[in-house]
């Protein structure tokens, strides 16, 4: 479909839930970019998809149109079947940014927003437990955790196929606290470091898509988009405060 954003219409609710499907197939078309290394199941299927021209939401922001002009470039110098000297560089790039990290680019949220950038951390379980309240969850943490790109993008797309009445709010703000806090850093570390045309544009173009799609989002809420500070400020950890000792007379300190 020709992308369009519902705030168009706003009395419109079949085009709010035509933006609902068709957002949700984006992500999850733009989560198999990073699910594994390219074939030619995945070049044939996003051929016949049409992708990038076809994405759901109307991308106006010159970096996303940017990023959609490299990924069509990219996607036409590659053809299934694809040649030996082809999937060998494909591979090469997808393993050093998802399984040997050899780019500083790490997939998990864990990794840039921990301390000591560490998978498994604090942000991983607060992405478990909100998945949890909205009856998501991971079938192999150990082999995929939570906080994984392609796990946090199928999370979204879930969202938007909820129908129910706080599931783009919770959308957003789960964009919010959670993906755009790292996503950004992700997709510009991978387009400067890796090799491939293809990675370099699909980590910009998820990227570039999601902030776009965040800015839609608080377009149909009719709330502004939080700052960077105010959502740090959000997710701090709260000071446990200790109550004050009382004493009581008649009664000895026992230390």
């Amino acid at each position: 479909m020709d992308g369009t954003h519902p705030e168009d219409d706003p009395d419109s609710g079949g085009l709010l839930q035509q933006f609902r499907i068709a957002v949700a197939a984006d992500l999850i078309t733009l989560a198999s970019l990073h699910h594994a290394e390219v074939d030619d199941v995945l070049l044939i299927d996003l051929d016949v998809q049409g992708f990038p021209d076809t994405l759901g939401l109307k991308l106006t922001q010159p970096t996303s149109m940017e990023a959609s002009s490299i990924m069509r470039q990219a996607l036409e110098a590659l053809s299934a079947p694809l040649h030996a000297e082809q999937l060998d560089g494909l591979a090469a790039d997808y393993a050093a940014i998802f399984l040997n990290h050899d780019y500083s680019a790490s997939p998990y949220e864990s990794v840039w927003l921990d301390e000591e950038n560490l998978v498994m951390q604090a942000p991983m379980f607060q992405v478990r437990e909100f998945y949890r309240r909205h009856g998501f969850g991971v079938a192999d943490w150990r082999n995929r955790a939570d906080d994984h790109l392609v796990i946090e993008l199928l999370f979204i797309a879930r969202l938007l196929q909820n129908e129910q009445a706080d599931a783009l709010g919770e959308a957003a703000r789960f964009m919010d606290e959670h993906l755009l806090r790292w996503l950004p850093r992700f997709g510009e570390r991978v387009a400067k470091r890796c090799t491939t045309p293809f990675y370099a544009a699909a980590g910009w173009l998820t990227s570039a898509y999601c902030d776009e799609l965040r800015d839609a989002l608080a377009e149909i809420l009719g709330e502004l988009r939080p700052s960077t500070e105010e959502i740090e400020v959000r997710m701090r950890p709260r000071a446990v405060q200790a109550a004050p000792l009382k004493y009581v007379p008649g009664i000895a300190p026992s230390w």
